[in-house]
């Protein structure tokens, strides 16, 4: 099923040689349609539901303000879509991918993401704790300022991502891989970085006091500020 929006305002919704429009569409299709694509639509007024949204496919659409808790997403796709001020909380989503999303303002509380992609997607004065990340790449994520203290992001994937003055203290980050990420002013203080792949800029810029090193990361630290291992 396919789902474009047309000239006047009219949504045309086909499936097969099926075609309906509506005047003012709120959404109700989308709480009941799988393998559905869905294209510069403003679903601020969908609701999660009580099924989980399958192989679900947004693009460019509007979730501001949406009330999506509880929602469960299973290999879902949204791009570049808005999710400003929306109620995600206690929401779970396995193997979905959030592509260059804004979520800003919003609420993850509870949230859960297993097997998803967020690659280039803004999370801006959110409230996140406590948040679950399993298997996921975050690439390019825009996460400064997040409070993530004690959270554990071990084994991601945060190849320059924007950890700008973010709160990692107690973080768990063994074996994340953080290649060109930006932490100026990060706090990683009593976080676990063992394994973790971290730059010398990180190192020198990132607030490190307590944090749970591995010997190679001890001797590149040292190098990072100018000290010579005898």
């Amino acid at each position: 099923m396919r789902v474009n929006r047309p000239s006047a305002g009219r949504v045309c919704i086909t499936s097969g040689a099926v075609e309906r429009r509506r005047t003012g569409w709120q959404g109700a299709l989308v709480d009941q349609e799988d393998d559905g694509e869905y294209a510069d639509l403003d679903l601020s007024d969908v609701r999660a539901g009580d099924e989980p949204w399958r192989r679900r496919r947004f693009v460019r659409c509007s979730f501001e303000d949406a009330d999506l808790r509880g929602l469960v997403t299973e290999s879902c796709t949204f791009d570049e879509c808005d999710f400003t001020g929306a109620d995600l909380g206690d929401s779970q989503h396995r193997g979905s991918a959030l592509r260059s999303c804004r979520i800003v303002r919003a609420t993850l509380v509870g949230t859960a993401f297993r097997g998803c992609s967020l690659l280039g997607t803004a999370l801006i004065d959110c409230r996140l704790r406590p948040i679950t990340f399993t298997d996921c790449d975050l690439t390019l994520a825009a996460l400064g300022r997040a409070d993530l203290r004690e959270t554990d992001l071990s084994g991601l994937r945060l190849r320059e991502a924007n950890l700008v003055e973010a709160d990692l203290r107690g973080a768990d980050l063994q074996g994340a891989d953080l290649t060109g990420a930006r932490l100026l002013h990060a706090r990683l203080e009593g976080a676990d970085l063992r394994g973790a792949r971290l730059g010398a800029d990180a190192m020198v810029q990132a607030g490190l006091a307590g944090a749970t090193v591995d010997v190679e990361q001890a001797i590149a630290f040292a190098a990072a500020h100018g000290l010579r291992v005898a």
